[in-house]
């Protein structure tokens, strides 16, 4: 994120926040489309919740895998690799709050805009013998 965070478990939590906007928006979307097309809601949930934790955690959790597997053997590729991160010592900490926060959005989104959705699609399993 380009956003000027503060750092620490402070700028956690507002990664977090900005992915629970970020969770809340997609499954918005994603029901207006599922609504469009006659998809069911497991396509809205699943799409929303991929699509917004790829958006909001996607940058940090590269960084998180890519300084786990990467031979960082001298300390030059080792500050390269740290220069570019924001808050390096809460890497991991900001990585699953912005998944908590892209998931929970997702689910209160789904909680939110899902009536029509829900309804509709609610009888289905119902019918069958």
């Amino acid at each position: 994120m380009n956003l000027p965070l503060h750092y620490g478990l402070l700028g956690a939590l507002e990664a977090g926040l900005i992915a629970f906007v970020i969770g809340v928006l997609v499954y918005a979307g994603w029901a207006w489309v599922c609504r469009r097309t006659g998809l069911l809601i497991g396509h809205a949930v699943g799409w929303g919740g991929a699509i917004a934790v790829a958006a909001s955690a996607g940058i940090d959790a590269w960084n998180l895998f890519y300084l786990g597997m990467v031979k960082l053997e001298s300390p030059l590729y080792a500050r390269l690799a740290l220069a570019g991160i924001h808050d390096p010592d809460n890497l991991g900490t900001r990585v699953m709050l912005e998944i908590i926060g892209a998931l929970s959005g997702v689910v209160l989104g789904w909680w939110l805009f899902s009536g029509g959705l829900a309804d509709r699609h609610a009888g289905e399993d119902d019918s069958a013998p």
